[in-house]
């Protein structure tokens, strides 16, 4: 399978904010790669960076095999963005903003093909509207009518499906299906709406603070996220001496006075409810469920923003300078410590809130 994308130790800084750090990714042909991240993550600085929009401080970036700048450039021409908001002029209608892109492109036979481009993205019907009188999805749709014009092998949306509403983004998912399945279309799509993005995407890059922190396929994610069943009891210390030595399920305690997952299939609820309900033991709640893309990705920015305190709180624990200021037994140690940590990896704002240990 050709590599579309090959993304190599890209950096870039704005002054003294490095906006991505040492990013590197692959995205193969026909791959609809959904890059998530917060608000600010440095999603579009990448994309800006892959269509040449902004230059990076360091790192090489290849499209469909191009080994210098050069070859990067022509490149580009196989690829259709639609960065931040539809470039579209907003006293032409959806015919005439096109056939203008096509006159300035050099594209021939422009009826036919504005013709066969507003029918893929369904604006046949606008008519004589105007572009600043269409809905935010109809403006959606028209970016990638005027990307489709040059009929590109990979298209790069940044938040597409922000603002829509759920008719709209249902009409936009179709489209991005259908445009991979009929015309073998590769997609890199960022959003921060996740569960939007899981029904489209076919792998996933994760995004904060300027790291690319994980690559996954949603077939890997799918296989290492099990299936588990939530209880939530009062006897909590019972319940999970029965479910884990007795019947030998695998347990986490999500809750230390009322909930733990049970890591096994939904038909085993039945059973459940009876064994405990042999040791008298109320359920207050019990059901299926699984871990979504969401639940996720806050897990995984939540493990490595508590990874860098610890990194840091051990580094200063190390300092001999600050073992002879701080007295052990003062439980404002900790806070301090942890204030200290925080400044140094960039976390802390006055508004945090901590609690003794």
């Amino acid at each position: 399978m050709e590599t579309v994308v090959n993304v190599k130790h890209i950096s870039k800084r704005f002054g003294q904010q490095l906006a991505l750090d040492d990013v590197s990714l692959t995205v193969k042909q026909g791959e609809i790669y959904g890059l998530i991240g917060k608000n600010g993550a440095g999603k579009t600085t990448l994309i800006k960076v892959i269509t040449q929009l902004i230059q990076p401080n360091s790192g090489t970036v290849a499209l469909f095999g191009s080994s210098n700048n050069s070859e990067w450039t022509h490149a580009l021409k196989r690829v259709g963005s639609v960065i931040e908001a539809p470039a579209a002029y907003n006293h032409l209608t959806a015919y005439e903003n096109l056939n203008y892109c096509c006159k300035i492109r050099h594209i021939p036979n422009a009826d036919k093909v504005i013709q066969e481009t507003l029918s893929y993205v369904g604006l046949t019907n606008t008519g004589k509207k105007k572009f600043r009188d269409f809905s935010l999805g109809m403006k959606q749709r028209l970016g990638i009518a005027i990307a489709l014009l040059s009929k590109p092998d990979l298209m790069i949306l940044d938040e597409p499906i922000n603002g829509l509403d759920p008719v709209g983004i249902k009409e936009f998912r179709q489209l991005v299906q259908r445009l991979n399945e009929e015309l073998n279309m590769t997609f890199i799509i960022s959003s921060h709406i996740l569960s939007e993005l899981y029904l489209v995407a076919t792998k996933f890059g994760i995004i904060e603070n300027g790291h690319l922190i994980k690559e996954i396929t949603k077939a890997e994610f799918e296989e290492q996220n099990e299936d588990y069943i939530v209880l939530k009891t009062n006897n909590l210390a019972e319940a999970s001496k029965i479910l884990h030595d007795q019947l030998g399920y695998r347990l986490k305690v999500v809750n230390a006075t009322d909930e733990l997952h049970i890591f096994t299939h939904s038909h085993e609820i039945n059973k459940i409810i009876q064994e405990l309900g042999k040791a008298n033991i109320a359920i207050n709640e019990i059901y299926y469920a699984r871990q979504d893309l969401e639940k996720y990705f806050t897990d995984l920015v939540e493990y490595r923003e508590v990874y860098h305190v610890s990194y840091y709180s051990s580094r200063l624990l190390s300092s001999f300078s600050f073992k002879r200021f701080l007295d052990y037994r003062n439980p404002f140690y900790h806070h301090t410590l942890i204030r200290c940590a925080l400044r140094c990896c960039g976390k802390y704002r006055s508004s945090y809130r901590y609690k003794s240990f």
